[in-house]
């Protein structure tokens, strides 16, 4: 432990903690541009100076000292963040009101905070080529201020290596490599970039528009679902608690919205369920040589193994995700159902996710009911921003109830949101499958929290069942190396059923959530650890709760195989339900 004195305030912190850290733990803010608590500290702001036994040092990385004396603000200083403020906005464009982050921009909350009100030096913005290739995030390197948060979490959490730092000094600028576009690199549109960027440089690709485009037309019949992850992140744009499960007035929102029927991705979920536990099943007792089977509701993931590790794909679930079978069965079993004509029929999904726009046109499989599944899919942040230019009062009205048949779930369903979520699903179910009794214990602790790698084993049957569980793409490389030595050297192998997600705590942390607003400005507008565990515990309370949670003990599920489909995992379900991998190369260009 060292002792130290912020303000003349004593204070004693464990050996290696920042100033900036420091501070906190006394409630003094200390403001900053490029701290974030998920990614290493890069100073590169300059906002976060302060006095050091009388030496000007940046308060982010500069570890404490025993004794040391630091000054946290005085004139000087103010001046001097002042001046660097102003120096960043001579180099970023006078566009806040037509910007996608006018209100939840860090630079713009610190600029109004230092009364930064006229435009002392010349504006030197340099003019960049808006990069929205990717159509999932865009990317408007003239409002980036060189933070690095996006460049940190690109490399070192996910290990993508999509975004870099190009040229120097003036010139400066975080792009591909070599400048190419977002599409050409290896991105896999997960937008946790989009998540950390401070300003508007990292946005999601708006798709409000074309949305209510559908809306208006008279002849488009329009049905909405929403992830599970969703309905515990949109009430902090309206002021509700972090994790607060708020399905009930999403559901009513989106029929005021307009939309002539409000199904769930839940549903989906468990049908996920029913036809990824078959397959598991089948591999596990028939086919031991396809293992391990990796889960595949996470589209961002599925970008990675096509590009990254091609020679895993027979080793992938061929399930689609939760929110395609939905669309698949709108398109098909609802339509036929009904008597509507399936090409009059928009299917909007509403995801935590930027990725999931990248899905829904991924390949020819996502038009398996003979029309795109899922015509557009939207953010909780884009959710968010529709429902405000709608006038509803979200806070005070009424809770309602999902349309059937696409609307039933159960507590498996609820918490494919969160990480460890599917696994445990699956487990459920493919237990059920193969001794034909329910589990015990419905909940497997082990592959629980926020540690990158989570393991455990089942017994079902006298066999064990080696499980994983990765999160944050970065994570899962060790898994996959552990999985070719094992076989190159024909050992066993550590795993046979692997869960990954590619954000850090799993869909409840995804690159469409809302951004978390700081109390103060010295606070990040950015998801942490403690908010992922909120949004989570949201999920796993539902769950908890539930009437039922176990997907196979979904009613309208079993309807929907008996009036439709046939077995799990039959010709119906493969044609409408399952898709294929392709090897892809990391650079297009």
């Amino acid at each position: 432990m060292v002792k130290l004195t912020i303000d003349n305030r004593e204070v004693e912190v464990d050996a290696g903690t920042s100033i900036l850290e420091a501070a906190r733990k006394l409630q003094i803010e200390i403001p900053t541009l490029c701290n974030h608590p998920d990614v290493d500290p890069s100073a590169g702001c300059g906002m976060c100076i302060v006095r050091v036994n009388g030496r000007i040092m940046r308060s982010c990385c500069t570890p404490v000292a025993e004794g040391m004396e630091v000054i946290s603000s005085d004139a000087e200083l103010y001046e001097v963040r002042r001046m660097v403020l102003k120096l960043l906005l001579s180099n970023h464009p006078n566009s806040c009101l037509s910007c996608a982050r006018s209100g939840q921009c860090e630079l713009q909350e610190m600029a109004n905070t230092f009364n930064i009100i006229d435009a002392p030096l010349p504006n030197l913005t340099k003019k960049y080529e808006i990069d929205d290739s990717t159509k999932s995030i865009v990317f408007d390197n003239s409002k980036c201020i060189l933070c690095g948060r996006c460049v940190e979490v690109c490399q070192n959490q996910q290990n993508v290596w999509a975004l870099s730092y190009l040229n120097r000094g003036l010139a400066t600028r975080i792009t591909p490599a070599n400048g190419i576009k977002l599409e050409d690199s290896p991105c896999i549109k997960c937008g946790q970039c989009s998540a950390h960027c401070p300003t508007g440089a990292i946005v999601e690709y708006d798709d409000t528009e074309k949305v209510w485009a559908m809306l208006r037309n008279p002849d488009i019949y329009t049905i909405v679902q929403i992830a599970p992850a969703v309905r515990v992140a949109i009430g902090e744009e309206f002021g509700f608690e972090f994790g607060e499960n708020l399905t009930g007035k999403t559901y009513a929102t989106l029929r005021r919205m307009g939309f002539d029927k409000v199904f769930d991705t839940n549903f989906g979920a468990d049908l996920t369920i029913i036809e990824e536990a078959t397959e598991f099943v089948r591999r596990f007792t028939q086919a031991p040589e396809s293992l391990p089977m990796f889960t595949s509701c996470c589209p961002a993931w599925v970008d990675l193994l096509e590009k990254y590790y091609s020679d895993m794909i027979p080793n992938f679930s061929t399930c689609k995700s939760p929110q395609a079978m939905v669309g698949a069965l709108a398109k098909t079993y609802y339509a036929d159902k009904m008597g509507i004509d399936p090409a009059k029929i928009k299917v909007i999904s509403v995801m935590p996710c930027t990725a999931k726009k990248w899905e829904i046109v991924r390949s020819e499989d996502m038009k398996s009911s003979g029309f795109q599944d899922i015509d557009v899919s939207i953010t909780t942040r884009e959710l968010a921003k529709m429902i405000k230019q709608a006038g509803i009062d979200f806070r005070n009205i009424k809770e309602e109830e999902a349309d059937n048949p696409l609307g039933e779930y159960t507590g498996a369903g609820t918490i494919f949101g969160t990480t460890g979520g599917v696994m445990t699903a699956a487990l459920r179910t493919a237990y059920y499958y193969i001794t034909g009794q329910e589990l015990g214990n419905l909940d497997f602790k082990e592959i629980d929290g926020l540690e990158g790698i989570k393991e455990t084993t089942v017994t079902i049957n006298g066999n064990d069942v080696k499980i994983a569980v990765a999160h944050g793409i970065g994570n899962v490389e060790e898994i996959l190396c552990r999985i070719r030595e094992a076989k190159e050297k024909g050992e066993e192998l550590p795993y046979h059923f692997i869960e990954v997600m590619a954000c850090r705590g799993g869909c409840v942390a995804g690159g469409g959530q809302p951004r978390v607003i700081g109390s103060g400005y010295a606070k990040p507008w950015g998801i942490t650890d403690k908010i992922r565990k909120q949004r989570a515990a949201g999920l796993l309370n539902e769950d908890l709760n539930a009437k039922t949670r176990l997907s196979h003990h979904n009613e309208s599920v079993k309807t929907l195989y008996k009036e439709y489909l046939g077995e799990p995992g039959g010709e119906n379900a493969h044609h409408l339900l399952h898709t294929k991998y392709v090897a892809r190369d990391k650079y297009k260009c």
